[in-house]
């Protein structure tokens, strides 16, 4: 039983997380760092958000396995159904955040930090459910544990990475930066101190009514 409500809590921050990462993809701002490199792929291989999402996120797990090599865990490639969910739940996301798209600045503004705040409570809510992590987190905490650092600077390593691969796909292919803007770097720093916001509440909350 804890088992399924760990799961269905698993599944409702996936869905949260890519619904955050829709909507503020949707506000024309900038989209978030972990959602750069397989935007910007939308755009050179004309496939949906959510099946780059996927096709980056395979190759996380695959990056995971030749970091790890044999902690690798047969567990951790349960990681391609999570990615399976998390790619169509971007593709539904996107649907649903395309009846707000407006190119109002303020109005654009508010979907961004919307999509800041639901990102990182989907985050909150899929480190409480403690289940399995999201490729892009599981290689981070891979390359955090094989060299030794700090997952706070891992991330922030990735990050920056996929901004930086995005923005070379973009010039390369596209001959113009596309998706890296400034709602990018007001979504990175609004993200991590939500996430540490929402967690305490959330997790006496979810305790309250027993769901943990």
């Amino acid at each position: 039983m804890i088992l399924v409500k760990k799961i269905l809590l698993f599944l409702a921050a996936l869905f949260l997380t890519a619904l955050g990462i829709a909507i503020g993809t949707s506000a024309y701002l900038g989209t978030s760092p972990i959602g750069s490199f397989p935007y910007v792929l939308t755009f050179i291989l004309h496939l949906s958000f959510g099946t780059t999402t996927f096709i980056v996120n395979s190759f996380f797990i695959l990056f995971q396995r030749v970091i790890l090599g044999r902690e690798f865990q047969k567990r951790d490639y349960c990681q391609f159904f999570v990615i399976f969910f998390f790619g169509l739940f971007i593709d539904l996301g996107m649907h649903l955040a395309s009846f707000f798209v407006s190119d109002v600045y303020y109005k654009q503004f508010i979907m961004l930090v919307l999509g800041a705040a639901i990102l990182a409570f989907g985050v909150a809510l899929e480190i409480i459910a403690d289940l399995i992590y999201i490729p892009g987190e599981g290689a981070v905490r891979a390359v955090s544990k094989k060299f030794g650092f700090e997952f706070g600077k891992a991330k922030l390593i990735f990050d920056v990475a996929q901004c930086v691969i995005a923005i070379l796909l973009g010039l390369v292919f596209l001959h113009r930066v596309e998706g890296i803007r400034e709602g990018t770097v007001i979504t990175a720093l609004m993200v991590g101190p939500l996430v540490s916001v929402f967690f305490g509440p959330l997790k006496r909350a979810l305790v309250k009514i027993k769901i943990l």
